[in-house]
């Protein structure tokens, strides 16, 4: 019988070893560029398009990698007060008065917000309505949004204020499996009891903002609205924060990045601890 040489038995020993014990570091080219952190602001841009009768036009806020990258992005709605009321074209830039429109054409909303660990960055959609929208109306911006953008179906989160904060607590009664968490500022929607137990059946967190001196919409909405979704005993209980004074803007603190008024956390990190399961 042939032997084979010690040496060359040693060569193709380590080769073996060295060849099992190598980790493959490598990762696609889409995986690396949906690992990258964002750290410059949205892109805000003018979008004109008929989403539904009273909706003409919005705002679009895409993450400033987003045409980089692979991956779904959290949707927030955010829905603008009566003083804002619009065409949807000519007058979009109503909407950029107030509250989260104002933080991103100021560059001043946060890239990205981290979250149990993990970092998320929003699609942000701020339409403009022609006349008081109806809940139907938010739902056909989500599910413009959802046809047209990378959403994360399991992330959608509505918020507004005045006029838009009602339209968020009638839309939650109205669709309340949609969307993960909602958030009404100062809003002006009085729904009965029994409508609000839809939100509490649905396990949809709510965390409603006021200020106590608000003589515009009174304080007694939010804490009547968010008293009557607890007394169904929700698993997930709505809360209210009340501002002491502020009159009726109370939404310029409550969207700013900066009012931790939630264990810490402030409205975008509170949103973005809640998910829901999405059933097709």
């Amino acid at each position: 019988m042939k032997t084979v040489p010690g040496f060359i038995l040693s060569v193709c020993t380590a080769a073996i070893i060295f060849g099992s014990c190598k980790k493959d570091n490598s990762m696609s080219p889409a995986l690396l560029a949906d690992s990258v952190p964002e750290t410059a602001p949205a892109v805000q841009t003018a979008v004109s398009a008929t989403v539904s009768s009273r909706i003409g036009g919005f705002y679009q806020a895409l993450p400033a990698r987003y045409d980089s990258t692979t991956k779904k992005y959290p949707l927030l709605v955010f829905l603008h007060g009566i003083g804002e009321l619009g065409n949807g074209t000519t007058d979009l830039s109503r909407v950029l008065v107030n509250a989260v429109p104002k933080l991103l054409k100021q560059h001043t909303f946060p890239a990205q917000f981290t979250v149990n660990g993990t970092s998320y960055s929003f699609i942000v959609i701020n339409p403009q309505f022609k006349e008081w929208p109806q809940a139907a109306d938010v739902n056909a911006m989500i599910d413009y949004a959802v046809s047209h953008y990378r959403v994360d179906e399991s992330r959608i989160y509505v918020a507004g204020l005045s006029m838009g904060g009602g339209v968020t607590w009638d839309y939650a009664v109205a669709y309340p499996g949609r969307v993960a968490a909602i958030v009404p500022i100062s809003g002006a929607s009085w729904p009965t009891k029994d409508q609000l137990a839809n939100i509490a059946r649905a396990n949809l967190p709510v965390w409603g903002f006021h200020n106590n001196d608000d003589s515009t919409v009174n304080v007694s909405s939010t804490i009547n609205n968010v008293a009557y979704v607890n007394s169904f005993s929700p698993v997930t209980a709505a809360q209210k924060t009340i501002w002491p004074s502020g009159g009726h803007d109370a939404w310029t603190r409550a969207t700013n990045p900066a009012t931790k008024e939630c264990n810490s956390k402030n409205m975008y990190e509170w949103m973005l601890q809640y998910s829901r399961d999405i059933k097709k």
